[in-house]
């Protein structure tokens, strides 16, 4: 199991960014995905996930209307769209993975097989 992020780099704030992650070695079709980040001298915080099927979406309070959680099952690949992008957007992001089902809600406790991150950087 191998996940990818990719799609960072610097953005001026109110820019966005379009961030990706690939899977490798196994199938994405029965993981629900997550996005989460880590910010300089900060613990590492849920972002978003997406379910397993029919596209259940769930968002941080800090992100929503702003980014937009998508896969694409076929690519074997999710990925986050981020608008309108702040300062305080910037850190590391991840992806992660939890096997499951339908349209479950998994908590940020259940994911796992973390790949490396990639750094979004916003500043003018």
């Amino acid at each position: 199991v191998q996940l990818q992020a990719s799609g960072g780099g610097l953005v001026q704030p109110g820019g966005s960014l379009r961030l990706s992650c690939a899977a490798s070695g196994f199938t994405l079709e029965t993981y629900a995905m997550g996005w989460f980040r880590q910010a300089p001298g900060k613990e590492r915080e849920w972002v978003s996930c997406i379910s397993v099927r029919h596209g259940s979406k769930w968002y941080a309070d800090s992100v929503l209307g702003r980014f937009t959680i998508s896969r694409d099952d076929a690519k074997n690949t999710t990925y986050m769209q981020m608008n309108s992008l702040k300062p305080e957007d910037t850190a590391v992001y991840y992806c992660a993975v939890v096997e499951g089902s339908g349209t479950d809600y998994y908590p940020p406790r259940d994911f796992g097989s973390w790949g490396q991150g990639t750094l979004v950087t916003v500043s003018s």
